[in-house]
């Protein structure tokens, strides 16, 4: 089973109008590679401990960023949520047929 990549940078960058989140473990070079890019109001924070994306992304909105920001982490959240999901194993446990129920089905 693969592990998550932990992170420890995390942030929002605005490139062309559309606001993204990002993640880094280096914020210098980070930084350096978004500017080239073209982004603008790049906004990364360095976290408390290496987080993945989804603990990322919970910090983030915990810290209570407004407006484009706030929405493309709350957009990523709900997304990444819904990938933990999906990615849970449910497990339905159906009681083995017997002979003797398999006789009764038979006969009716």
């Amino acid at each position: 089973m693969a592990t998550e990549k932990l992170f420890s940078i995390a942030g929002t960058a605005t490139k062309n109008g559309v606001t993204k989140t990002r993640f880094a473990n280096d914020m210098v070079a980070r930084v350096k590679i978004l500017t080239k890019a073209g982004c603008t109001n790049i906004n990364l924070v360095e976290l408390p401990k290496p987080m993945t994306k989804l603990a990322a992304l919970q910090f983030l909105q915990e810290q209570g960023q407004t407006g484009d920001a706030g929405y493309a982490i709350t957009s990523k959240l709900a997304e990444k949520v819904k990938e933990a999901k999906r990615g849970e194993v449910k497990v339905a446990v159906k009681p083995p047929k017997t002979k003797q129920a398999h006789a009764v089905a038979e006969k009716a």
